[in-house]
């Protein structure tokens, strides 16, 4: 810690606590979660991931966290207590740069919608067929209610199942021909999506401009230090939830809601005998808590030695988990609104990722009174949602970068413009008419499962195999004043380790090329995945060669000093933590007395 002075504190108590919290909680709580808990059988996906939660989330977000605290140093820096493993921090930092190009298009996305929204009268753009980006294929609810009407199945002369079930299918197939308004304006207007990756089309300028806008916020959330980010997420975590709260209460009063709701709960357990259940929700569980990018371990540098770490963890736990239940209330409470004027059911009419925030839900708010202020509402709490975990991850690798090249720390306003203004340009393909494309590759390949899984293997068998977990639970007493369970020491040592490995093996058996609906990407795109993928985590066996290349000595010896921590590891006192100064002379006074 000696190496790095002067650090910058947060200047509240409660700034580390919104910042984890605006950080962990994104846009995975709002479209993810809610989508897997409902396609992997209801509440039997709670089952793994709970187990996941608790043996592997959790653990791993207090090892970052106190990892940050004790060492004061970001990403790249707390390595020195066990350098072999430096190229773990490199590996988070690139994952963390490619997260950042691609993820704020989606905050791009929200704006534009957010923007046509707030200039929307009494309809909303996507209601209605009668634009000039629709085609003559374009029905809307009211024309598809018709046709259902007019095509009904109910006939007298349909007197057994198997004519019943010929003439559905013949409804079916013949609505099938027509598409919604939603899906039009989503392709053809926002997107205006071209037949495949090999056509890039034209930039879309009115999402370069709300890319641009994106970044720009993004920059001046983190700016001027950790002092300023303090204050800034006050508002950008808790304005989500008083904007989440009100479409709670909306949608619950909805005709239909607690029909989306049970479907969301109801268990399959039949659905526990697969294992692409497993691996979705332990993935879910490490992306949703942003593990091994970095930015835990920066805001844990932030706080002062002698803060509680470990209450503060179990908290943010509590947060994260009541917004996924929160919004899967949300989200399915219109979805059953919309199956039941729709008169589909609940599982064809919700869609994963962009198309459960950008077409599922748009539909279901253009049929509220009052639609254009609903779904500005929604957008807007989207964004604030994004924005907060974006900033965060951009300030958790702005950190590691000044921390291991100080002279950045000079000029770190202009550095962070550089890093902005470079990721902006690198996201522009993704706002092109084949972006969605791009959008694909970059989040399917840069921060994959088995990626990140391989990542949080090695992180958290570096501190508790080499640098010793019994060391570990000393430093965090240190900081805290006692020691935690012994259920996290036998997290770090045996179950995360296993969980991240195993789930990592079985995501590469269970591998399957990157498609977007029913698009087949070209192999030539596939490759270029694989390499993004591949540009992180083989940092981690470069460094730790080129590391024991270039010492001297036996191989016992060189092995000895890549695995002994380089960094002082005196714990510092806080001058102005009242607190701490007591409870230390109590302990002092009490060692005394017992001599």
């Amino acid at each position: 810690m000696a190496d790095i002075k002067e650090r910058e504190k947060w200047s509240g108590n409660a700034d580390f606590l919104f910042s984890c919290i605006g950080y962990a909680i994104g846009l995975g709580n709002v479209w993810r979660f809610p989508y897997l808990c409902y396609q992997y059988g209801g509440g039997a996906f709670l089952i793994p991931y709970y187990i996941t939660l608790i043996c592997g989330g959790i653990p791993l977000f207090f090892l970052e966290v106190a990892l940050g605290q004790y060492t004061s140093i970001g990403g790249l820096g707390i390595w020195k207590i066990c350098p072999i493993f430096k190229g773990v921090g490199y590996a988070a930092a690139i994952i963390a740069f490619w997260l950042n190009c691609y993820y704020i298009v989606v905050l791009a996305w929200g704006l534009y919608y957010a923007y046509n929204s707030i200039l929307s009268s009494s309809l909303l753009p996507w209601s209605t067929c009668n634009n000039w980006w629709n085609t003559e294929s374009c029905r809307t609810l009211v024309q598809m209610r018709n046709y259902s009407s007019v095509l009904s199945c109910t006939s007298t002369d349909l007197t057994t199942n198997a004519s019943i079930a010929a003439c559905m299918q013949n409804v079916t197939d013949h609505l099938a021909q027509y598409t919604s308004p939603v899906k039009e304006y989503w392709e053809r207007n926002a997107l205006q999506i071209t037949d495949g990756i090999n056509e890039p089309g034209s930039l879309r300028i009115p999402l370069v401009i709300t890319l641009a806008i994106a970044w720009i916020a993004c920059y001046f959330c983190i700016w001027k230090g950790v002092k300023w980010t303090g204050k800034v997420v006050y508002f950008t975590s808790m304005f989500p939830y008083l904007l989440l709260f009100i479409l709670l209460i909306r949608g619950i009063t909805l005709e239909g809601a607690m029909d989306g709701i049970k479907y969301l709960f109801i268990p399959d357990l039949s659905k526990l005998k697969t294992s692409a259940l497993w691996i979705e929700a332990s993935t879910q569980i490490f992306f949703s808590y942003g593990l091994g990018l970095g930015a835990l371990v920066a805001l844990g540098s932030y706080n002062k030695y002698h803060k509680n770490c470990y209450r503060d963890t179990l908290i943010l736990a509590a947060f994260n988990e009541g917004t996924c239940l929160i919004s899967g209330f949300v989200i399915f409470s219109v979805i059953g609104f919309m199956a039941k004027t729709e008169g589909k059911k609940v599982s064809e009419v919700a869609d994963s990722g962009p198309g459960l925030a950008f077409v599922a839900y748009p539909a279901a708010v253009a049929q509220l009174p009052f639609s254009p202020f609903w779904s500005a509402l929604f957008f807007i709490m989207l964004i604030f949602i994004g924005l907060d975990s974006q900033f965060v991850t951009l300030e958790g690798f702005i950190t590691a970068c000044v921390d291991e090249w100080p002279i950045l720390r000079r000029r770190k306003e202009l550095f962070i413009a550089v890093v902005c203004f470079i990721s902006f340009l690198i996201g522009l393909p993704t706002v092109t008419q084949g972006g969605m494309y791009v959008f694909k590759i970059l989040d399917y390949y840069s921060a994959s499962g088995w990626c990140l899984l391989v990542l949080l293997f090695f992180e958290c068998i570096s501190v508790s195999w080499f640098y010793g977990a019994n060391r570990f639970y000393e430093d965090i007493k240190s900081m805290i004043g006692y020691y935690p369970g012994r259920f996290w020491k036998w997290c770090w040592i045996v179950f995360t380790p296993f969980l991240c490995t195993s789930i990592a093996i079985f995501s590469l058996i269970e591998y399957e090329p990157v498609k977007y609906k029913s698009y087949a990407f070209p192999k030539w795109a596939e490759y270029i995945g694989w390499c993004i993928a591949l540009s992180s985590i083989l940092a981690i066996p470069i460094y730790a060669v080129a590391l024991f290349a270039r010492q001297t000595g036996s191989l016992s010896e060189r092995w000895k000093k890549i695995t002994t921590p380089a960094i002082d590891l005196n714990p510092p006192i806080d001058e102005d933590d009242n607190e701490t100064k007591q409870r230390m002379l109590a302990e002092h006074t009490a060692a005394m007395t017992n001599l």
